[in-house]
């Protein structure tokens, strides 16, 4: 991190308030802010976020340490520079679309610092980095400038953003759940500081974005860009129709933890097959033809992400890509994924059918599907329905993880020369933990009274 980064933070850190005595020492504030800001509601509400729902997760990172108690300190820092921001949006009028992005610098740079370590390490906490540095994506809210700026409404953005931080906070609760406590307190407590506390915050202070100061006041003018923002991922968001531009583009590179999806784009419907007049078949997610697919794709093929005669969603040999979304779909439509490896692919529609095939170390987030959920030749997946899913197919898989929603749960799992399948369903007995269970892959074949019986292997633990 550069010298005048640091140099800002610091100036963010002096003007906060002390809260309380027991505000965890990495996120207690030294000195006070102006008066103005002392009085106001809003930041004072946004001060004892920082110092409850924030020092809850600084406290169990403490317990942790490691590269757990690093990101979160970076976690801190973001909020600290996010509350200078809120502080300075009263005292600025609103800025451009270009200048937004000078105005919210310094938190893009300290949520990019979260992202390349998360993504730097091979930690054996490679997940909670993941989700604490996923997360901060939804402080992007502070950059909403109104209809038509590209980026959802503020606590849209928080929620989700959340959502795809906790595919990886999901892994922290079930990889801990019976053997640490403080690792399960910290993922709930990361969770809780945004859904609901963050969220909640907004729609008391800000449901319609931060409030700037009218044009014409006398104070400080909007930040001017001596440069356009650099070109970043514009996938849209599921409730804007329009491309992402200005800070949604900035920030939408942000939360792929990497810029490899630069270049895509949501697919309109006027783009799909069914609807052109200039041409017929495939239709990319960026509305070019199929060879002008992206270029970090594997050796086997170029990475496609394309709706195919308007019925087919094809996903193919993505690497390393953690921002695969598909938003425009619909029951009439299928989802086959094929190929790709180090992924995470969220499809945001119900869809009729999801094939994932020849994948490896892939997540995949679905709303739900009409008929089935296929899962062939894969290793080390992880696929999570959040609503309901009437057949889940597995075949010549080697690990594989399901994580089941209550609507979810009366659904038909058919495996078939597989091992490590472990299916996962809400805890009934407490709060948002899940609760584990195998799925056997050894069977006891007995020939009785004329004719084969056949029963799973238990396993007594001995």
């Amino acid at each position: 991190m550069g010298e005048a980064l640091i140099g800002r933070l610091e100036a963010a850190v002096s003007r906060l308030e002390v809260l309380t005595a027991g505000v965890h020492p990495s996120i207690a504030p030294r000195g006070l802010p102006d008066n103005a800001s002392a009085q106001d509601p809003a930041i004072l509400a946004f001060d004892d976020l920082v110092a409850s729902a924030l020092g809850r997760v600084s406290a169990a990172a403490g317990k942790i340490g490691a590269e757990v108690a690093e990101v979160t300190r970076l976690v801190e820092k973001a909020f600290l520079v996010a509350k200078d921001l809120l502080v300075r949006t009263k005292q600025t009028q609103k800025p451009t679309m270009e200048s937004m992005a000078t105005f919210i610098g310094p938190l893009n740079e300290t949520i990019l610092e979260a992202n390349t370590l998360a993504e730097g390490t091979r930690s054996s906490h490679a997940n909670h980095l993941k989700a604490a540095a996923g997360s901060l994506a939804a402080l992007a809210w502070i950059g909403y400038t109104g209809k038509g700026c590209g980026m959802p409404l503020p606590m849209a953005q928080v929620e989700e953003s959340w959502q795809m931080a906790e595919f990886y906070s999901n892994k922290v609760l079930v990889e801990y759940k019976n053997k640490d406590p403080d690792h399960v307190e910290w993922a709930k407590a990361l969770k809780e500081l945004y859904v609901p506390n963050l969220r909640d915050y907004i729609k008391r202070f800000y449901p319609l974005g931060p409030v700037w100061q009218p044009p014409g006041s006398a104070t400080n003018k909007a930040p001017s860009a001596p440069s356009p923002p650099p070109a970043s991922l514009a996938i849209s968001s599921a409730s804007s129709s329009q491309p992402k531009s200005g800070m949604s583009a900035v920030f939408a590179e942000i939360s792929s933890g990497k810029p490899v999806t630069q270049g895509l784009r949501k697919v309109t419907d006027d783009m799909k097959s069914k609807h052109r007049t200039d041409r017929t078949g495939v239709v990319t997610a960026d509305g070019k033809e199929t060879r002008n697919a992206p270029s970090f794709g594997s050796n086997k093929g170029p990475a496609k992400l394309e709706l195919q005669m308007g019925r087919k969603w094809v996903v193919e040999h993505h690497i390393g890509n953690k921002g695969l979304t598909i938003e425009d779909c619909d029951t009439k439509q299928s989802v086959y994924a094929y190929g790709c490896k180090d992924c995470v692919l969220q499809i945001k529609g119900k869809v009729n059918n999801i094939t994932i095939d020849k994948c490896t170390k892939v997540g995949v987030l679905f709303k739900g599907v009409v008929a089935a959920c296929e899962i062939v030749n894969c290793n080390s997946v992880e696929v999570q329905c959040e609503g309901s899913v009437p057949t889940i197919s597995i075949d010549n898989t080697s690990g594989c993880q399901l994580y089941l929603s209550k609507e979810s749960l009366e659904t038909s799992i058919t495996t078939a020369k597989s091992s490590e399948i472990n299916a996962l369903v809400p805890d009934a007995n407490s709060d948002g933990d899940w609760a584990e269970h195998s799925l056997p892959q050894q069977y006891i074949h007995a020939f009785q009274d004329g004719q084969f019986t056949t029963s799973p292997v238990s396993h007594s633990g001995a």
